[in-house]
This record gives structure tokens, sequence and C-alpha cells, in this order.
């Protein structure tokens, strides 16, 4: 009866299976009646086409129009920003497509938690609710036009003129007698555009709080973990793929910190040393977004371990002493012969299981994962470093580290 209910539970999981991060929401919904997407996530290159031809095409267009596509009378016309074409033609793409990569990896690595049996039978039910709390917050109405209201009430107004757009005269706000304002092609930037890739990138950072959320909400479950598990973490280890499931998002924020660097480097004398601490920011913040949620299972891990280094010291010395007394001390009797005996094998086997409980991690994530997370979010800048020498002198540079 027992297993059948085990099994009952874990079929109203993958009823959810609906779970994943993207799956929903009303852009979600309003992708799918436009034919945009399906409810698997398909016709990637028609989203990534029609978003991206919508926020750059039209600019395109009224910058020919208006005779600032190559030049003119503004310092920045509009072929020559980087920061534009990287962050509507690179890392819009990548916020897009990561949804799909998210989505295909994020379910199977949540039903870990059941295939590994780490939710006990008792907890079930709560574990459950937890996935319906997340699906729920994910499809909420009221999240997504509270983020439409803060990217035109914040995001638009302050944070881009702020701390984003260059000080000098630009293709979307050139410079005239009563001052600077916006362009035709300005205008579509400021309140279309721009707005479409806030209201994306933002929602990426709603998705994580509602991860973040989940696991929280799953570590208040006493879950059944193997503090002998081969990973070293208890059975935890299968979040060792985070980095590489959020690959994509990464890049994009990487893609964006290039944009906005080239454009301070090539119209206002910067050099890329100029932006270390920035580089350096930003990875820390992601590493943080990513596994900073993970550490909420480090009391569980800690207890497991500590626990199980006692019992299975009690385990080893039963076993030792039993071992010294029949091998050592004449308890065997004069037939048995040790050559063949399994009981040396399984002395090795306590002591391999006893060091694995002494090396166990209390994190579920390793320095290799920061690792990657530090290089996916800083490869897009790497090409700047063009900037500082030629790329023979770069490339010699390279081939003398590593040979």
């Amino acid at each position: 009866m027992k297993s059948q209910g085990r099994a009952s539970d874990k079929s109203i999981f993958q009823d959810q299976q609906g779970f994943s991060l993207v799956q929903g929401g009303p852009l979600y919904q309003l992708l799918c009646w436009t034919k945009l997407s399906d409810d698997v996530l398909s016709f990637l290159h028609r989203r990534v086409l029609v978003i991206s031809s919508l926020c750059w095409l039209p600019l395109l267009l009224l910058s020919a129009l208006e005779g600032r596509l190559t030049g003119g009378s503004v310092t920045l016309p509009f072929l020559w920003d980087i920061d534009f074409h990287i962050r509507f033609l690179v890392s819009l793409p990548l916020l897009i497509a990561a949804e799909l990569i998210v989505h295909r990896r994020m379910s199977p690595m949540i039903n870990q938690f059941l295939t590994r049996r780490l939710v006990p039978d008792t907890a079930l039910e709560q574990f459950n609710a937890a996935v319906a709390s997340a699906s729920r917050l994910r499809n909420s109405m009221l999240a997504e036009v509270l983020m439409i209201a803060l990217v035109y009430g914040f995001g638009v107004t302050f944070v881009w003129p702020q701390y984003v757009a260059i000080d000098a005269t630009t293709w979307y706000s050139p410079l005239s007698a009563e001052g600077s304002s916006f362009s035709l092609a300005g205008r579509w930037f400021a309140y279309v555009s721009l707005p479409i890739f806030q209201f994306l990138l933002l929602r990426w950072y709603f998705r994580l709080f509602i991860w973040a959320r989940f696991l929280w909400q799953v570590s208040r479950i006493e879950l059944s973990i193997v503090p002998t598990h081969p990973d070293g973490v208890g059975g935890l280890g299968f979040f060792g793929s985070l980095p590489i499931t959020f690959s994509p998002l990464l890049m994009a924020q990487g893609a964006l910190l290039a944009g906005l660097i080239a454009n301070r480097i090539f119209y206002r004398s910067a050099t890329l040393p100029d932006f270390m601490v920035e580089a350096a920011l930003v990875v820390l913040f992601h590493a943080c977004i990513l596994f900073g949620p993970l550490l909420v299972f480090t009391p569980q891990l800690e207890r497991a371990r500590r626990k199980g280094v006692g019992e299975y010291g009690t385990l080893a010395a039963r076993y030792t002493r039993e071992f010294d007394e029949k091998w050592l001390r004449g308890g065997a009797p004069e037939t048995e012969l040790l050559i063949g005996s399994a009981d040396i094998q399984s002395l090795a086997d306590i002591g391999n299981s006893f060091g694995v409980l002494k090396t166990m991690g209390i994190v579920v994530f390793t320095k290799e994962a920061i690792l990657q997370i530090a290089v996916l979010t800083i490869f897009p800048v790497l090409p700047l470093a063009l900037t500082m020498m030629p790329l023979e002198e770069l490339l010699k540079k390279l081939f003398d580290l590593l040979f």
C-alpha cells in the first residue's frame, strides 16, 4: 500500500511537470496564442526572429529616415552603437533561448528529489505543495503587470539614463537648440524596444526568485540524505549542473556587460582594465543568485554527516573488533581459509564508506562550478582585449602562457 501511495503522489508531481520556471505566465500564454510557442516551447527561431526584429528593425529604418544611420550630426550613429546591437542581437536572443534550455533541464533536475528517494513518503504531500506553489507564482498575472510597471516607472526613466546610456549626442537623443530630446527612433527605443528587453531580463530575475523560494520550501522537509552517497553531498550532487543549465542567461549578462564597456572604450576613451571591478561584481552577483539559495541545504547536510560519522564509526568499531578477534586472536575455525574470505573485502568496504563520510561536503556546489559561472559570464567580454593590444600580440602572449 505504501508503494502505491508513493506512486500516486509521484504521479501528482509528474502531472505538474508543467513545473518549469518558464512554462507559464501571461506572456507565455500570449506567445502560444500567437503561434510563437507551444506547450513545450517549440518554435524558438520564430520567437527570436519576431521579438528581435520588433526591437531592432524599426530603429534601423527610423535612423536611416532621420539621417543618423552612419553619421550625421551625432557622435554615436545607429550602426556604430555597439551596446545597442549586442543588447538586441545577442543578449535578447540568448534570454529567449535560455527559456527552452532551462525548461528541458530543470524539470528532470527537480524530479531527482523523487527518483533518488530524497523526499520521504511522509513528506510527498509537502513536496507537491511546494511544486504547486511555485507554479502558481510563476503563472501570476499580477507579478508580470508589476514588472511592466517597474520597467516603465523605474527602468526606462531612471536606470537606463543614469547607469547605461552614454553621455554623448546619439542617434536616439541628438542635441538641438532646445537641448537633447528623443528622436523618432529614440521614442521607439525608449517606449518599445528597451521596455521589452528590460521586462524579459527582469522576468528572469523573478524566475530565479521563484527557484530560490522553492528550494527554501523543500529544505523545510527532512530529506532522506545518504551520507555515504558517492557524489560526496548526500545525493544532492545533481545541482552541480546549474551553471550549464543557466549558461545562456549567464552569457546574455556577459554580452550586456561587453556592450556597455565597448561603447565607453570607443566613445569615452576608457580602457578595459577600468572595468575590472564591475566585471568581478557581475560574476559575484550571478554566483550568489545561482548558488546562494543552495545553501539552505547546508544544515541538513551537516547534520547528516555528523550523524553518519557517529553511526558508521560505531559499525566500523564493531566490525573491526570482531575481525580482530576472529583472525588475529584465534577466533576463526582452523578449517576456515583466510584466502578467499570476504571478511577483508568487507573491512575495506567499511573503510571506504567511512572515508567518504569524512570527506562529505556540506555545500552542494564546487569551486569548479563557480569557475564555470565566471568563465560563462566573462567570455563575451574577452574580445575587448583586442582594444589593448593587436590580435597577433595577444595570441603570442596566450601561446607563451600555454606552451
